[in-house]
């Protein structure tokens, strides 16, 4: 299959890409065909690197040179590449399509929860986050300090929306995730696959992160919620441990993006090398 030109935004050819600045439209469509949107030639590179398959691509046409390669692969593939001009793009997506091009990649099925911790050391749960940005910049942290997984619960948003995606620049491809229900029951799951769950809060009883990091167990969950409602009561009921990150200048709490970096890197399991 050829490069096809595009010249109208309401071409049903492009039916993946309608939207994309609309989360409640998203929120629906992709699951329910079956796929997420990748932005951007990093992502696109990262999100095939990781076997996943792409339904089609779309681009300015300045970008056939950059994906030179990408593009020969759909074309033996029979995947279709429409290229079009940028206010035909931004009358479909809704944004300026500065990053280059997208992939409407097929979203793979999730693994389950065992299969996802089973040789895991060291485990973000993401709760109720409904921020796209923060679960994005958790992922890039998790991928860059050495966390084996990322479980998010049932109300999180979704790690393969475009913004997560582009926020975690692709990680979520390579850090093993899956969704952990139900929540919080699923606590005594983890704990049965031989994991200490902690939990990320502020409360009169918790230790401090420096604490837990002297004497961490060999498996650890640790559970991160939103900066503004925090936890539910029933999660902090359910773990074993809360912790707090001891802090200074009269700040007691951060983004949880920023938090859950500060106690995977204090958590993170030393390499071989020492």
């Amino acid at each position: 299959m050829s490069v096809e030109e595009v010249a109208d935004a309401a071409d049903p050819r492009l039916a993946d890409y309608v939207g994309l600045t609309d989360v409640a439209l998203r929120r629906r469509l992709e699951p329910e065909h079956g796929l997420y949107v990748a932005e951007s030639e990093k992502v696109i590179r990262r999100a095939l690197a990781a076997g996943h398959r792409p339904r089609s691509f779309l681009m300015a046409r300045r970008w056939l040179t950059d994906l030179a390669d990408v593009v020969a692969d759909a074309e033996r593939r029979g995947v279709p590449v429409y290229v079009g001009e940028h206010d035909v793009i931004e009358g479909l997506t809704g944004f300026h399509l500065h990053r280059g091009a997208l992939a409407s990649m097929e979203r793979p099925a999730l693994p389950p929860v065992d299969d996802v911790v089973r040789s895991a050391r060291r485990v973000l749960v993401l709760e109720d986050i409904v921020d796209h940005t923060n679960v994005g910049a958790v992922f890039r942290s998790a991928a860059a300090l050495g966390t084996d997984a990322v479980l998010v619960t049932p109300r999180c948003a979704d790690p393969l929306y475009r913004r997560s995606v582009r926020v975690s620049m692709g990680t979520v491809f390579q850090v093993p995730w899956t969704r952990v229900t139900p929540w919080p029951g699923a606590v005594q799951l983890l704990r049965g696959l031989g994991f200490t769950v902690a939990a990320l809060a502020l409360r009169d009883d918790a230790i401090s992160l420096d604490e837990l990091a002297a004497s961490a167990p060999p498996r650890l969950a640790l559970v991160l919620g939103t900066e503004g409602d925090g936890l539910s009561s029933r999660t902090l009921a359910a773990v074993d441990q809360v912790i707090t990150i001891p802090m200074a200048g009269g700040v007691d709490s951060l983004n949880v993006a920023a938090a859950g970096a500060v106690a995977a890197w204090a958590l993170r399991v030393p390499s071989d090398g020492g």
